[in-house]
């Protein structure tokens, strides 16, 4: 599909240029909606054929969640990872990594900041001043490709205002938490607006460690500092531009050899991730159709390390001393171009909205990793351009019923290099598409089902030392298929969704290890990905939003899922077959309380999760657990003061564990399993204030 790369480079290699281009040839001529801008076609939650959660302000600000993972509970089966200070990698119905060290990773689950692609790299999810975030469960093989196998997860940052207003807000908790955020929008003239966000993030994390007599080796210091503009240059053409900074200091340390919240380490580990990002777009409304165009860059440092021992020099005549510490330098450019019919603009006798795109990604990221039994650094360059080609039809049947199908052609060039001699060049060609029947059953009910296709490239496992057959891995691909209903009951005070959807997984990619002895009786992982022959990952989803009345409002969603491997023997011959995946609990729920009256509000809610694995390679699984959260706030004028708690019954439950290894000389090495806990109680209280507006 060289020609896929021949179009796409022609028109998007100057895309910038292009906005000019486009401009110089440009004429003049009773429950809320909430639109979902992650779709091709902007279009209300009821109004769209996919299993989808909205997270909405208002839901962030009664948490007081300052990150994604702290409402990552209020969406069905959606999982994170954690193994140092915060979340980076997601799972959306089972499917996603759990980490990276040395490979090269294509992500399951795509992330977009104000459409700027941060998959991957998900501890830049800081949410002052987010509108909106949207998880598109299943794949998102038209729209996104290779990144969006599982889902994507897109948040939307709020746009600038017409009217002035400046907004600060304080908050104080346990464990020296402290954010302070400003909010300033200026309306420079009737036409051209501006928003600017600045924030500071600070808490001393819930490790202690004992060795150093410190309480802020876990600690968190994060800066997140946007600009967003918004230009009507002409009646029929706008501007926007985004511009942000977020700059994360974090530590590591999250396990130790006496599986609590105390360490014993003498060289606590960082967390740091240091991002800044650019992005444009371009509207235009044509007659007969819209044209989309955005050009993004984003430049990231992400680096972290740890103390491999959890220990002192000295704790035991059998111990040993070791860090580990990688550095990575992650570029990415992308643009596409998005033509979109619009009303007059209709084919095949006025009943078909069609869409048709170009897209161009490059991504290079250059890693450094220092190790104490390396003889010196081990450094790789690893590259790869993406060209793609996307449409889609929407074909109204009838009144009632409209059939869509979306195809997505995408070719990969891929360059990797490393100073220990490996060297990979593949070029891959992907295809993925969905096709969905839409039934409206009555003014107020939609009906669907739908057939998508994802997939995610193959890769190569860099470690020379590891056999031939385990050197490369082969690409992944998903068949789901999805039936749901959205319908509005009960006098439009209730909106409910249902979704049952079955995944059949071919060639699914695993993440394996080898683990090693040491000399020294200490152990070392050899993580590599390899292929299990078959998955299937099956469920259903719920979400019930019921307007009581004019004061209180209750949501409840649920997700059930069976994942499991179909085929797969391990790499130490171990038949896995019938095992569940890892981090794929069996079900998830949420039930969310909320009441205002006159200047009173007040939310209560209570969020659960199944055990699950951690790993593939080991049989070592979380607690099942029930967090409880709740807020309670007034607000008058231009103050509002929120009281609030997350995980109030302070319980003990785990986001990551290790289970096939020994760390601790003290009992001779023996393996045990390790766990990391997750956010204990903590409690607080947010000032608000806004004049203007």
């Amino acid at each position: 599909m060289s020609f896929i790369r021949a179009i796409v480079k022609a028109i998007l290699r100057n895309t910038p240029g292009l906005l000019l281009f486009f401009a110089a040839y440009t004429h003049s001529n009773d429950i809320p909606e909430i639109v979902v801008t992650a779709d091709l076609r902007q279009s209300t939650t009821m109004e769209t054929a996919s299993s989808l959660t909205i997270v909405s302000e208002q839901v962030i600000e009664a948490r007081s969640a300052q990150h994604f993972e702290d409402i990552i509970n209020v969406i069905p089966n959606v999982n994170f990872a954690s193994g140092s200070n915060r979340a980076r990698f997601f799972q959306i119905r089972g499917i996603g990594e759990r980490s990276q060290f040395v490979n090269p990773v294509n992500p399951s689950v795509g992330v977009l900041i104000d459409d700027v692609d941060f998959s991957g790299a998900g501890t830049i999810a800081t949410l002052m001043d987010v509108q909106q975030v949207e998880v598109l469960r299943g794949p998102q093989g038209t729209r996104y490709g290779a990144n969006a196998l599982a889902g994507l997860i897109n948040f939307s940052t709020n746009e600038p205002d017409e009217a002035f207003f400046t907004s600060v807000k304080l908050s104080g908790g346990e464990f020296g938490t402290q954010t302070a955020g400003v909010v300033l929008n200026v309306p420079i003239s009737e036409k051209f607006l501006s928003r600017f966000v600045f924030e500071s993030h600070e808490s001393d994390g819930y490790v202690e460690n004992d060795f150093q007599d410190s309480n802020t080796t876990n600690d968190r210091d994060e800066l997140t500092s946007r600009a967003k503009f918004s230009w009507q240059v002409k009646k029929n053409w706008s501007l926007n531009l985004s511009l942000a900074s977020i700059d994360i200091d974090n530590g590591y340390d999250a396990f130790s050899l006496d599986n609590n919240r105390h360490t014993l380490s003498d060289e606590p580990g960082f967390d740091r991730q240091n991002s800044a990002y650019v992005s444009l777009k371009s509207s235009w409304q044509l007659d007969g159709m819209n044209i989309d165009v955005l050009w993004n860059q984003s430049d990231s440092d992400l680096d972290y390390g740890y103390d491999e021992d959890w220990s002192f020099t000295g704790i035991h005549p059998w111990g040993y001393t070791s860090t580990d510490h990688y550095f990575r330098e992650r570029d990415t450019t992308s643009a596409e171009i998005r033509l979109l019919s619009n009303e007059s603009g209709r084919v095949f006798a006025d009943t078909t909205d069609w869409v048709l795109g170009l897209y161009y990604l490059r991504s290079s990221e250059a890693l450094q990793r220092q190790y104490t039994f390396l003889p010196s650094d081990f450094l790789s360059d690893y590259e790869f351009d993406t060209f793609a080609i996307f449409s889609q039809l929407d074909v109204a049947l009838s009144d009632r019923m409209t059939l869509s199908a979306g195809l997505r052609l995408e070719e990969r060039d891929t360059e990797y290099g490393d100073s220990d001699g490996a060297t990979f060049s593949p070029d891959d060609s992907f295809w993925g598409g969905k096709v969905a029947l839409e039934y409206l059953a009555g003014e107020n009910t939609l009906a669907y089902g739908s057939v998508s296709r994802g997939y995610k490239a193959g890769g190569f496992n860099i470690d020379g030392s590891l056999d031939a057959d385990l050197r490369s891995f082969d690409e992944e691909y998903l068949i789901e298929y999805e039936l749901g209903v959205k319908t509005l009951l009960a006098n439009e005070r209730v909106a409910l969704q249902l979704a049952i959807f079955y995944d059949d997984r071919h060639d699914q990619q695993v993440k394996s290890s080898v683990v090693r002895s040491r000399p020294d009786g200490s152990t070392e992982f050899i993580d590599f990905l390899g292929n299990a022959a078959e998955g299937t990952n099956r469920g259903v989803e719920m979400d019930i939003n019921w307007f009581v009345n004019d004061n209180f409002n209750i949501n409840a969603n649920a997700g059930w899922l069976d994942a499991e491997f179909d085929e797969f023997i391990n790499e130490f011959g171990e038949d896995l077959s019938g095992r569940d995946q890892a981090h794929a609990p069996s079900y998830t729920f949420s039930l969310n309380f909320n009441y205002q009256q006159g200047p009173w509000f007040a939310s209560v809610s209570a969020d659960g999760k199944d055990n699950f694995f951690f790993s593939d390679r080991h049989s070592i699984k979380s607690k099942r657990y029930t967090l409880y959260n709740a807020s309670l706030g007034f607000e008058s004028g231009q103050w509002k003061v929120t009281l609030w708690g997350r995980n109030l019954a302070d319980k003990d439950y785990y986001v990551r564990g290790f289970g096939s290894f020994g760390n601790d000389p003290r009992n001779f090495y023996v393996t045990e399993p390790y766990f990391q806990y997750g956010e204990p109680r903590v409690t607080g209280v947010t000032l608000q204030l806004t004049m203007g507006g």
